[in-house]
């Protein structure tokens, strides 16, 4: 109810607010408990190493979010009765993460399932074993490269699913819009395509990094699972933050013509 009643009000995405304030209200916890378990000068180095990591990842964060790459796209001039219609120039926003946190969520799930086998099955062989010590441990190596490349995979997929560039392309061509240099039709699928591929890959290994950042914490400072700079939590901090500036912004300007930040 709360989060609709938010949504309504038009401040943003009701039920991502609520999880943006949930996770915001763990870190001073956390936080603290890093500096009380820290040995270094009273915990007190590790802590401000940690704050400093954390505004690293954030920057990094708002700076890969925000990145995009566009795509000019020019619409021909057409004559109806007297009128002209067309010949503007836009573009085509592709976004170097356009997948979101999709990705890290499908990798992590995936990786759970043999160690749920294990605990339904309650086998003790040697192959439950290896899970145990391997899958089901975040700071195994085999994990740590099972669950990086399984982000990367599921990048690509993701993207390969939800852009389309044979249907953009015959929607382009239909209304009489062509990217400069290259015809129409299935060359311009073919060019969107190879764009698309070639953002996606740095989109694809940053969230690898980001998400891993957990478990070099886990070795590092002796964090516990709730770490609070690193994973899902920073990509939901940082991307709800920003929807929720855009839409302030938006409702300001239609009021008051005067932006939320000047």
């Amino acid at each position: 109810w709360l989060g609709e009643l938010i949504t309504d009000r038009g401040i943003g995405n009701g039920m991502s607010i609520l999880m943006f304030i949930s996770i915001a209200a763990t870190f001073p916890s956390a936080l603290w408990a890093i500096k009380k378990t820290g040995t270094l000068a009273g915990g007190w180095i590790e802590f401000g190493t940690v704050i400093l990591v954390g505004l690293v990842m954030v920057g990094l964060v708002v700076f890969v979010e925000q990145a995009q790459r566009r795509i000019p796209v020019q619409y021909a001039k057409r004559m109806i009765g007297r009128r002209a219609y067309g010949g503007t120039s836009t573009y085509i926003p592709l976004k170097v993460n356009q997948a979101g946190v999709i990705p890290v969520i499908f990798a992590s799930s995936l990786l759970y399932i043999p160690a749920l086998i294990v605990q339904f099955t309650g086998s003790k062989a040697g192959w439950s074993t290896w899970i145990q010590q391997n899958l089901a441990s975040p700071s195994a190596p085999v994990h740590i490269t099972f669950y990086f490349f399984l982000i990367v995979f599921f990048a690509f997929f993701y993207v390969a699913i939800s852009f389309n560039p044979e249907e953009v392309a015959d929607n382009m061509k239909k209304y009489g819009g062509f990217i400069p240099g290259i015809r129409a039709g299935r060359p311009t699928a073919e060019y969107l395509s190879y764009v698309l591929n070639r953002i996606t890959w740095p989109g694809s290994l940053y969230l690898g990094l980001i998400a891993l950042v957990p478990t070099m914490a886990l070795a590092g400072f002796g964090a516990d699972q709730n770490f609070p700079f690193g994973g899902t939590s920073i990509l939901i901090i940082v991307g709800v933050g920003l929807e929720t500036v855009k839409q302030i912004e938006s409702q300001l300007q239609q009021r008051n013509y005067e932006g939320f930040l000047r």
